[in-house]
C-alpha cells in the first residue's frame, strides 16, 4: 500500500502540499493500492474534505482522515480533525464518487 500524505515545501498557507497528481501516476506504474491522507496533507479542518474528494476523483483507492467527536479536545492534530457531522458529510459525498467509479 501507498499513502499520499503530502510533502513539506516552501509554501506556508498549509501544512504540507498534497500531490494529488501523485495518485493517478502511483496507479499507472505500481499494483499496489493507493491511499489519499488528507488530514495530514493539508493540517486544515475546512481543507481535508475537498482534497478528499479530489484524491478519490484522482482514483484513490481509499481515503484516511482525521476525526473526533470534539476535535478542538483532540489529544492530537485537532485542527486537521473532522467531527462527526462534518465526517458523515464526507463519507456520503466519497460514496457517490465511487458510484460515478472514477478510477484510472
Amino acid at each position: 500500500m501507498l499513502c499520499e500524505r503530502g510533502i513539506r515545501t516552501y509554501e506556508k498557507a498549509s501544512r504540507n502540499t498534497f500531490d494529488v497528481n501523485a495518485i493517478p501516476i502511483l496507479k499507472e506504474k505500481t499494483h499496489l493500492p493507493v491511499i489519499a491522507d488528507p488530514s495530514h496533507g493539508v493540517g486544515i479542518r475546512e481543507f481535508v474534505e475537498p482534497v478528499a474528494l479530489a484524491a478519490a476523483i484522482a482514483g484513490a483507492d481509499g481515503v484516511i482522515y482525521e476525526t473526533h467527536q470534539k476535535p478542538e479536545e483532540a489529544f492530537s492534530d485537532g485542527q486537521q480533525t473532522l467531527d462527526f457531522t462534518e465526517s458523515e458529510r464526507l463519507i456520503h459525498k466519497l460514496k457517490k464518487i465511487h458510484e460515478l467509479n472514477f478510477s484510472v
